[in-house]
């Protein structure tokens, strides 16, 4: 009898479980093209998200973002993979820390908010090459974002590593992720191949399986839709405010008859580019439309809610040459600091007038502190410090390599050769091609003679003996990351001619400036009234040194602040090894670069390292860096003429 008694009791236990399961309504998300409308877990469901950039926000300050994005009644998040941010090398992949995309999953899933997974392998987004890694290049002939074989090899290979991981994260597995995103306004490039575009969806099909709704975003036309979209995808729209709502989402219905209506882009700010104005729109113009935009009943995802910084190296650029800034603002809901802005509880209110706000306190802006000045000291020139900054040394070649031949991808390189022939009366250097990728830093045995930069100064004049140094500083400021010339190689890409004659026998330097930082390779000069040192400028590319120290008895410290140049005019800042990234008050219109707290300690000096590549203030002026509690992002430029147009890319259009 005993023995009968333990499987009855075994399969009364299996039976009470079955009807738990029964009871348990089963996540789920998808499309009713009927009802014109998403559905989850059985029922209607119209989602306002908003987008936040992890590669783009510290580690430290996701969790703040994410709750001030909840708060503002957002039920999602929009958010892109940049796959050269985790396979910055072929083969290497790194998702930890700063790139620990589940943990951000995560917090999201944590806070409440839905995840909308703009998975690439393309996402624009300003970012370095639209996240497409700088080794494709290492075929020159390869044509990105099409059914070219070495392409799809790699990109086959990226996403059997990155949507496997993504997989236990959607929705109907217990987690965030209610979308995914292939590709990235396709419309928009040149190639428009369909078979690329059924690659990409057999392949996310694959790892992700049947249930998860995969999408397209285009601009709102016909031609853009023409190419990107496709059977198998829903195609989603995205568009501006200040625009004709009803005929924007009448293009998405040309491509998808039924089904919710989508923008999956309505831009809450803009842009921005070195030498233009900071982009700023009304939060009014946005408040109206995306009232219309709701009152329609439509889903939308604001872009940005946040922005973000651009640290490091990782901004993108457009064509005709722009490279685009350090700072990320976006002039978004939240700052680049996450701040709490005008334009938020604008937004906020109306998002109030659709959906029941969450309760509770919103997470206050995070307080910022004036640090005050740090002098700087001369640690020595690029030229003087090369074998630290190059530990294995030159690669020779008769004619000049590029940054991907080096396979140096990010960052600076330094090209020498020898002048040919006395220059006794200035002899013009040129780059006839425009081959200057993208901007060089020219100096004759260490005497500075001017700069190249791509689609600007193509031509300089030089002046010295045969025989003596010709160095080339070149500085890679970004790849392109929207239309045709996203494959932008960088380095000298074409010869220099010095008058008539072609320059060859070069010797070049790939220069790792970040390990030398953080093994601490760049330190100050002890004994700078040494003849070597005073013979050679302040004008050629410089390392400067310093300290800061938090103060004590003040609770609460480290807190944010922002760093100002004050006399300098363009380089690069490290602040305890981390890379900040660029700095360019002579150009504009960012004067100041944010400094995250995480980045400082108070319990020893924070150690500075300035690489400033034309001109300090040092010889005229005090040497220092001044950190304060306000940023400036919106300088004023005298030699700027007119205000570029908000979300026009017309200018870049016969660059697609």
């Amino acid at each position: 009898m005993l023995r009968l008694l333990l499987p009855l009791a075994a399969l009364a236990a299996l039976l009470r479980a079955a009807f738990c399961v029964q009871n348990v309504p089963e996540r789920s998300f998808g499309i009713d093209y009927e009802s014109n409308t998403f559905v989850k877990d059985g029922k209607p469901f119209r989602y306002i998200s908003g987008s936040i950039h992890y590669s783009r926000v510290p580690s430290y300050y996701w969790k703040d973002r994410l709750l001030k994005m909840k708060m503002a009644g957002l039920d999602a998040i929009q958010t892109y993979v940049p796959w050269n941010y985790h396979e910055s090398r072929m083969g290497t992949y790194d998702f930890f820390g700063g790139k620990d995309l589940e943990y951000f999953l995560q917090l999201a899933n944590d806070t409440g908010l839905l995840v909308i997974l703009r998975a690439g392998p393309y996402i624009c987004a300003e970012w370095d090459m639209g996240g497409l890694p700088a080794w494709l290049l290492e075929k020159k002939s390869i044509v990105l974002r099409s059914s070219d074989s070495d392409y799809l090899k790699a990109v086959e290979r990226w996403m059997g590593v990155l949507l496997p991981k993504m997989r236990p994260y959607l929705y109907q597995n217990g987690g965030p992720i209610i979308m995914v995103q292939v590709e990235n306004e396709y419309g928009s490039y040149f190639a428009c191949d369909y078979d690329y575009l059924r690659f990409l969806l057999k392949l996310f099909r694959l790892h992700l399986g049947d249930e998860v709704v995969l999408f397209t975003t285009d601009g709102a036309s016909q031609f853009h839709l023409k190419c990107g979209a496709l059977q198998g995808l829903y195609a989603t729209v995205d568009f501006a405010p200040g625009g004709n709502v009803t005929a924007a989402f009448l293009a998405q219905r040309s491509s998808e008859p039924k089904g919710p209506l989508v923008n999956s882009e309505f831009y809450t700010g803009w842009l921005d580019h070195w030498g233009h104005r900071h982009s700023v729109v009304p939060a009014e113009t946005i408040a109206k439309t995306l009232n219309e935009i709701l009152a329609r009943g439509a889903n939308v995802n604001l872009y940005m809610f946040i922005g973000g910084t651009n640290f490091a190296y990782w901004n993108g650029a457009n064509m005709p040459y722009m490279p685009q800034p350090t700072s990320y603002d976006y002039d978004a809901p939240l700052s680049e600091a996450g701040d709490l802005t005008e334009k938020y509880f604008t937004l906020r209110k109306v998002i109030g007038m659709y959906k029941e706000l969450p309760e509770g306190l919103i997470p206050p802006t995070t307080p910022k502190f004036a640090y005050g000045k740090v002098r700087l000291q001369k640690a020595g020139t690029v030229l003087e410090v090369l074998d630290g900054l190059s530990r294995s040394g030159p690669v020779r070649s008769t004619y000049p390599l590029t940054f991907v031949e080096l396979k140096q991808y990010f960052g600076y390189v330094l090209y020498r050769t020898t002048l040919p022939k006395n220059c006794v009366e200035p002899t013009p250097l040129s780059s006839t091609l425009n081959g200057v990728h993208d901007r060089a830093y020219v100096s004759v045995n260490g005497v500075p003679q001017g700069i190249l930069e791509r689609e600007k100064s193509l031509k300089i004049n030089i002046t010295g003996q045969a025989g003596a140094n010709l160095d080339i500083l070149v500085e890679n400021m970004g790849r392109v990351n929207f239309g045709r010339y996203n494959n932008d190689f960088k380095g000298l890409v074409s010869n220099l001619t010095l008058a008539e004659d072609i320059l060859v026998g070069w010797e070049i330097y790939p220069l790792d400036i970040d390990g030398a930082v953080n093994y601490d390779i760049i330190y100050p000069l002890h004994n700078q009234e040494t003849s070597a040192v005073k013979a050679l400028s302040y004008e050629v590319p410089t390392f400067y040194t310093g300290t800061l120290l938090i103060p004590g008895g003040i609770p609460d410290l480290p807190q944010d602040t922002y760093v100002n140049f004050p006399g300098w005019t363009k380089g690069q800042i490290w602040i305890n090894g981390f890379n900040l990234g660029r700095y360019w008050p002579a150009r504009g219109p960012q004067l100041t670069l944010y400094v995250p707290r995480n980045v400082l300690v108070a319990s020893v000096p924070n150690n500075i390292t300035v690489l400033e590549l034309e001109c300090s203030p040092c010889s005229t002026q005090a040497c220092d860096i001044e950190f304060v509690d306000e940023p400036n992002i919106n300088a004023t430029l005298l030699h700027e003429t007119e205000k570029p147009p908000l979300f026009v890319r017309e200018m870049w259009t016969k660059h697609l």
